[in-house]
């Protein structure tokens, strides 16, 4: 069972959204504090965090920056903050979505269906997924080209996986966007990812054409997809 890290110091807010979750089939750690909610992080293996900003004892976006330095563990802000500018420094700290108060219930429970679907559970535990020379050790989050291993960053290894997901398939950017970055693209740059693409395609093509663009639609990943 998937473990979620609720930090919000509104207690009936905190009830509420953990009661949801739970029913969803998560198990929830509640913390209405940052100093609790580092204990639970240290103590407990989370798949993702959902974390108010504004706390009597800390700040949700110095927490994210802390975890950030250690972990890539999921982050949805939860917050009243509501500016551009506190949301793009949501984004700046690592957070992978921020969903402003007053909120849909509905909305957040989606949000954090879909980031375990497509992200912190891409694929079953132990699954190899390979394609041509391209092999992914789903487990361990490892790519290797042929035998050697190649590092991706998190969104380069997150944009494989949804390639991997759905290949030859056109995706549009739109979908990537949703799917990666998680905010439709209103707070990303326009270049933001076909220069991942550039990246990803640098590290694992090599020679071969593994993602194609196909011109006023999307992106292709050219080939089949097993799993082992």
């Amino acid at each position: 069972m998937a473990k979620i890290l609720l930090l919000e110091d509104d207690e009936s807010l905190n009830r509420g959204v953990s009661l949801k979750l739970q029913r969803e089939g998560y198990e929830v750690l509640s913390a209405l504090g940052v100093t609790q909610a580092v204990k639970m992080f240290r103590e407990n293996e989370v798949s993702l965090i959902i974390s108010d900003i504004t706390m009597e004892d800390g700040n949700g976006l110095e927490f994210c920056r802390e975890i950030r330095r250690a972990s890539d563990v999921h982050i949805i802000f939860l917050t009243a903050l509501d500016q551009e500018v506190d949301i793009v420094n949501g984004y700046d700290v690592g957070g992978d979505d921020y969903i402003t108060k007053p909120f849909s219930l509905m909305v957040l429970i989606s949000k954090v269906n879909a980031l375990m679907r497509r992200i912190g559970q891409p694929q079953e535990a132990g699954q190899v997924l390979v394609s041509g020379d391209i092999r992914v050790l789903c487990r361990e989050m490892r790519v290797f080209k042929g035998e050697e291993e190649i590092i991706l960053s998190k969104k380069e290894l997150q944009m494989l996986l949804y390639f991997l997901e759905y290949p030859q398939q056109i995706i549009s950017k739109e979908q990537i966007l949703e799917a990666v970055w998680g905010i439709e693209g209103q707070y990303v740059d326009d270049n933001t990812v076909p220069v991942t693409i550039s990246r990803l395609k640098r590290k694992a093509a090599a020679g071969e054409e593994y993602i194609r663009n196909v011109r006023g639609l999307g992106y292709l990943w050219t080939a089949e997809v097993l799993k082992r």
